[in-house]
């Protein structure tokens, strides 16, 4: 066996999701009207295209919309520090050659940044494969460990399609040659 067939990892994307960077973006440039505006109801001044904004009065209208742009300023600054530190993003590697599983994580900065887990080959039961249909419907594949341990192997956000993890667990169960549950 060649050694591309004795380790198979899968990227797990994290907070760099193409939505991700659209609602950062959305709410940035909302933020900055809402704010724009509000400061120039308090000045009483024109900005940019906003030469109608003078004729709002300050208070309460102008108070407020200074308000909501800087809680959407401060939102789309955290997403934007969520999508740099790449928060869940990271892999899942199985290597037959080492008898190893590594989940690699990243998370919030910090001392536990990194989440890094091992497991040997000899832990794993099998794989076990949940839907939950509804308004928030999630579909997880689970590795589920000697002693009723599950350890989670999906990312979390854009949802796979059913096909998608019935081959992504089906294969993952062939390659560990262990049992598949839930399909």
């Amino acid at each position: 066996m060649n050694s591309n067939n004795l380790i198979r990892r899968y990227i797990i994307i994290g907070e760099r999701r193409f939505s991700n960077y659209w609602w950062a973006s959305i709410i940035f440039f909302g933020a900055a009207g809402f704010l724009i505006t509000g400061i120039s109801s308090y000045t009483e001044m024109s900005f940019l295209f906003f030469n109608k904004a003078s004729a709002i009065s300050f208070f309460p209208q102008g108070l407020l919309m200074s308000f909501y742009g800087s809680l959407g300023f401060l939102l789309s600054i955290y997403w934007w520090f969520l999508i740099f530190w790449n928060v869940g993003g990271g892999f899942n590697e199985f290597n037959k050659k080492d008898g190893v599983i590594r989940i690699f994580r990243w998370g919030y900065p910090g001392k536990n940044r990194k989440i890094d887990l091992y497991y040997t080959l000899k832990d794993v039961e099998s794989i076990r494969v949940e839907f939950k249909e509804g308004l928030n419907s999630q579909r997880t594949i689970y590795m589920k460990l000697k002693g009723k341990r599950e350890i989670p192997l999906t990312g979390i956000g854009q949802p796979l399609t059913i096909k998608e993890i019935e081959k992504q667990a089906s294969e993952l169960a062939n390659f560990l040659q262990v049992a598949l549950e839930g399909l």
